[in-house]
């Protein structure tokens, strides 16, 4: 993700368990979303649930095969809007930048997966 570092904080990163931190922002300025791996079957899913103070819910990664040499990346997130009433209302003012990021993020990883194996 734009301005996204991970690190995993416990276990392997690969399995059930295991926790992972997300700081996105730009230099101190940003949040750290936590999450933990729920449910591991490689190589098609993964789940994990965000346990943060800003970023809560769940989030999942499915690889399907398309045909005999491409594959299919779905990403789903059911997250619940940080900061209470503040935050519902500030979605919409919010949600542009948020899609622009998110798109501009998903294009810059199908280049990097297009690649991948050349």
């Amino acid at each position: 993700m734009l301005g996204t570092s991970v690190r995993v904080t416990g276990g392997d990163g690969r399995g059930v368990g295991s926790t992972l931190a997300a700081f996105t922002g730009a230099g101190p300025v940003g949040f750290t979303d936590t999450m933990r791996i729920t449910e591991w079957e490689p190589p098609l899913r993964c789940v994990v649930l965000h346990t943060g103070a800003v970023v809560r819910g769940t989030g999942e990664f499915l690889v399907s095969a398309v045909g005999e040499s491409a594959s299919e990346f779905v990403w789903v997130e059911r997250l619940e809007l940080p900061f209470g009433v503040v935050g519902r209302v500030g979605w919409p003012l919010v949600r542009p930048a948020f899609v622009w990021g998110v798109r501009r993020s998903l294009k810059a990883f199908a280049r990097f997966a297009e690649g991948y194996g050349r």
